[in-house]
């Protein structure tokens, strides 16, 4: 089972690190994962991903605080927003994907902005 976790943790892992500059993808639901699944199956690999420059703090920070920092919130939700602009008005053609789109958006915003913003 080990050997699983530690598979299916990098590929969330990956996943998460693509969300960092995807804006579809989420990011901290793939980094929470991956801690949960490393966290079970090596104490080195759990160790490893806390002290990371970048990524460690954004997972301590989310599972202590259950907060975002507010300029993670405002580059989601930039980005996000731009991407679907972008897509609703240049690349899909059909009404009803661009009505999709359009709640994604607006479900996505929702979600982000209720969390805590993390102070610093």
């Amino acid at each position: 089972m080990k050997t699983i976790y530690i598979i299916i943790g990098t590929i969330s892992l990956i996943l998460g690190v693509m969300g960092i500059f995807l804006p579809l993808l989420p990011t901290t639901p793939f980094l929470l994962l991956t801690a949960a699944l490393y966290f079970r199956a090596s104490p080195r690999l759990y160790n490893w991903l806390l002290s990371q420059k970048h990524l460690g703090p954004y997972i301590r920070n989310f599972r202590e605080e259950k907060a975002i920092p507010l300029r993670a919130k405002i580059i989601s939700i930039t980005l996000m927003w731009a991407t679907m602009l972008y897509s609703i008005s240049f690349i899909v053609p059909l009404m009803w994907a661009k009505i999709v789109l359009l709640l994604i958006a607006i479900g996505v915003t929702y979600h982000i902005l209720s969390y805590k913003t993390l102070k610093k």
